[in-house]
């Protein structure tokens, strides 16, 4: 975007309560599409489903650009753990209710949110193992700490084969990368979908062309065959979208994640 754009693009890192900081300091800049926010799920969706108190909102103080890329995870088992398939775990996870634990990446990570969907839509008890970050949460399952873990592409690669079972994608659909790992809803879990994605946002009240036109230079790199490559040994899966088919992306999974955690809560 830079070079098509013609002017230099300083990333700025604002590190700190899950990203709500730099949240905060775009919802407040000056809307003339010169400061951008590059955001995961979690300071739009994931902080306000929890109840967090946050100086911003997700819905009304940002102009949506365009999503920038997706990625999924993939619920894994040691190739000793005595199930095989979906229906299998669950059935185990049932008949040993509080007693199977999952590693995720930490506390509203995207592991922690993929336990938590399967617990809502099937009602089984599984205990979430929080860690510093994915290579640990990698580590706990391999070494037998947890008996499950939803885990990366890039570390299912790097784990390689014959150490861990893979059970279902997170994502919709299956991952052209991993084609041989079925979908929670092919596996038995019908309306499960937990997509993860980052995107691109301005300030609310930024001009409708310079966000036509962001969203344009934005469509066209995530087009580049080098952006496409170097993204996938990330794990990452292009999806440029319209700011609008964003805005509702937002909306949609705000109000999933807040039912998905309301549920869990009453149980």
């Amino acid at each position: 975007m830079s070079e098509s754009l013609g002017v230099n693009i300083v990333v700025e890192n604002r590190p700190g309560a899950g990203g709500n900081i730099a949240a905060e300091i775009v919802a407040t800049a000056n809307p003339n599409g010169y400061t951008l926010y590059w955001s995961s799920v979690g300071p739009l969706t994931v902080s306000p489903a929890l109840g967090v108190k946050l100086p911003y909102n997700p819905v009304t103080d940002f102009a949506p650009i365009s999503m920038g890329v997706q990625s999924c995870n993939v619920l894994s088992v040691r190739p000793n753990f005595p199930a095989n398939t979906l229906t299998e775990v669950i059935a185990l996870a049932k008949s040993k209710p509080g007693q199977l634990n999952y590693s995720s990446q930490g506390v509203a990570s995207t592991g922690h949110l993929s336990g938590e969907l399967l617990r809502a839509l099937t009602g089984i008890d599984i205990v979430q193992v929080p860690y510093k970050g994915g290579a640990e949460g990698v580590s706990a399952l391999l070494s037998g700490e947890v008996e499950l873990g939803f885990l990366s592409g890039p570390s299912i690669r790097a784990i390689g084969p014959g150490r861990i079972k893979t059970i279902a994608i997170t994502c919709a659909r299956r991952d052209t990368t991993m084609k041989d790992i079925p979908t929670f809803a092919e596996a038995g879990v019908p309306n499960f979908e937990a997509t993860f994605w980052y995107g691109l946002l301005a300030p609310a009240r930024t001009p409708a062309a310079v966000i036509a036109k962001l969203n344009r230079e934005m469509t066209a790199a995530l087009a580049d065959p080098t952006v496409i490559q170097q993204l996938d040994t990330q794990g990452q899966i292009p999806a440029p979208t319209s700011p609008e088919g964003f805005a509702k992306t937002i909306r949609d999974e705000l109000a999933k994640w807040k039912q998905v955690f309301s549920s869990n809560a009453q149980r």
